[in-house]
């Protein structure tokens, strides 16, 4: 199982935070009003919940779809009732339209980045799982890693690697309305890394989760610099929040932090994008902040300011 922790263990010193919070950033015309943005939200938030909370939370807060990134602690979707079969699968799709919403995108813990052929197989036969899985429940996207570039293994050969595993999903997904969705994230969280892997990885079953905060405290490139360059390869998008303080940075409930969200999605809607706003609320791995039951039902009201 994959874990997150490290994130908020990254060390930013004093002067790179400041920079971060006070540094030059690209200036962006505010576009007209848009009072419906699509949003949902990942069950990485709320780990300890049923799907019968999930589908009353998501329909009673406001949200279109809901982002499955396992269910009640378990992340290999397969091994729960609700997805282990096909008649499962169809019985939880009826579930979600019944409450008119939908599943956005599932969440794998797939890795492009290994070069051992037993683990490499691993991962790439779970993230094909979840393309079929996906493919089930009428859910546009399978999120996979590219995660680290291992010290002991070749940088150029590890980015190729990534690159060769999106390809092998996007076939494997080719002629479904699914696309594999590299998400922003680990060590791949700058442009230059990740446009070099998209560009190999041309395929129309093949896009980018763009993580708004990851690529803005951990790459340190201005939000509308990022969408400029990767806008292209933009299919979904993760929101969160955090203060910056010293070397740590702390998740807090969105518009709390520091986090340049105005620029972000001022950049995505004059663009036309029309895609979800996904709320991924680290709950899972950082069970320090505060409950699923305040911070999913907060987003939906926080994040509309923001479209005004």
């Amino acid at each position: 199982m994959h874990s997150r922790r490290h994130f908020l263990q990254t060390t930013l010193g004093l002067a790179g935070a400041a920079a971060l919070q006070s540094g030059p950033t690209l200036s962006l015309a505010r576009p007209a009003p848009l009072a419906t943005p699509r949003l949902a939200f990942s069950t990485l938030g709320c780990p300890k919940w049923s799907l019968d909370t999930i589908l009353k939370t998501a329909a009673d807060s406001g949200y279109d779809a809901v982002e499955i990134r396992g269910l009640e602690g378990e992340l290999d979707l397969s091994k729960r009732p609700e997805f282990s079969s096909p008649a499962a699968l169809s019985a939880t799709l009826r579930r979600f339209r019944d409450r008119k919403l939908s599943v956005c995108d599932l969440g794998s813990s797939a890795q492009m980045h290994h070069a051992d052929p037993a683990k490499r197989q691993k991962n790439l036969d779970e993230a094909r799982r979840f393309i079929d899985m996906a493919q089930q429940l009428d859910c546009p996207f399978v999120r996979v890693f590219p995660d680290s570039l291992p010290k002991d293994q070749d940088r150029e050969k590890t980015l190729g690697l990534i690159s060769q595993g999106l390809l092998e999903l996007g076939n494997h997904a080719k002629g479904s309305k699914v696309q594999v969705l590299l998400e922003s994230h680990g060590e791949l969280v700058t442009t230059n890394y990740l446009t070099r892997i998209m560009g190999q990885a041309e395929h129309p079953n093949v896009g980018l989760i763009w993580d708004i905060f990851n690529m803005w405290v951990e790459g340190r490139e201005a939000p509308a610099a990022v969408h400029k360059t990767l806008k292209k390869y933009i299919r979904h998008v993760h929101v969160k929040d955090a203060r910056v303080t010293g070397n740590t940075h702390q998740y807090v409930l969105l518009g709390q932090g520091d986090a340049p969200l105005q620029e972000a999605i001022t950049a995505l809607r004059n663009d036309g994008y029309t895609g979800f706003y996904s709320f991924e609320w680290e709950k899972m791995w950082h069970p320090e902040i505060a409950e699923p039951e305040l911070a999913i039902p907060d987003y939906p009201k926080a994040i509309r300011k923001y479209f005004i």
